[in-house]
């Protein structure tokens, strides 16, 4: 929140951790309480067995590895938008464009995602963006960027623009198909660095997370 505030060019920020909400929840609170300048957009980046979905205006955190299909009902359930994220990479992580035309050619309109992230900067994405640039406009999806930010200096590298300047006026572009996408790709090689950081956070997470675990189940046996 002090970086974006530090940028100062941010007017909204969607904060969509993997397979958590908490962070977003207490972001949110954050800055709502010390009065910034911009808003913040609950999210979350879901695990679906079909690649990773943003769904974004939710509260209610999602069961990761169901469909991709069954995840964007349970997001438009509770009121949220459903956004396939870095589609097209031939990884396990990312939406095919297979999936996609399956969900969009579904009959209920409650499956189908209501927009596509077309651009995310980094490298290994490069290839498919024009691809996905054309599938979007090709289906009358309206088109997001994003960061994908891992570190604060990765932060508005990709960025959504809209009319107007609050999350609501973020939240109706979407659904009236009126954003633009605009971002810089990162350099080759740039994010090698950022993970191996990420993975090392990861294992000390995982570490401490076996520590607490460890001390309430001892914690238990003593009472």
């Amino acid at each position: 929140l002090e970086r974006v505030a530090a940028r100062g060019d941010l007017d909204v920020i969607a904060i969509t951790d993997l397979d958590r909400l908490d962070a977003a929840l207490a972001a949110r609170a954050i800055a709502r309480r010390a009065g910034r300048a911009f808003e913040v957009v609950v999210g979350e980046e879901v695990s679906t067995r079909g690649g990773h979905l943003l769904a974004l205006f939710v509260e209610t955190p999602l069961p990761p590895w169901r469909s991709m299909r069954a995840t964007i009902l349970a997001v438009h359930a509770q009121g949220g938008l459903a956004v396939p994220a870095h589609p097209f990479i031939p990884y396990p992580l990312c939406v095919s464009r297979r999936t996609l035309e399956r969900l969009l050619a579904d009959p209920d309109p409650a499956a189908r995602p209501d927009a596509l992230e077309v651009f995310n900067p980094t490298t290994i994405g490069r290839r498919w963006h024009p691809a996905v640039v054309a599938f979007a406009a090709a289906h009358g999806l309206p088109g997001l960027g994003d960061s994908d930010a891992h570190e604060l200096g990765q932060i508005g590298q990709g960025w959504t623009a809209f009319p107007g300047r609050t999350a609501a006026d973020l939240r109706a572009a979407i659904e009236a198909g009126t954003t633009t996408w605009h971002g810089r790709f990162y350099p080759r090689f740039a994010q090698v660095g950022m993970v191996g950081r990420q993975y090392r956070k990861k294992a000390a997470d995982l570490s401490a997370d076996v520590v607490r675990h460890r001390l309430v189940g001892e914690i238990v046996d003593a009472y």
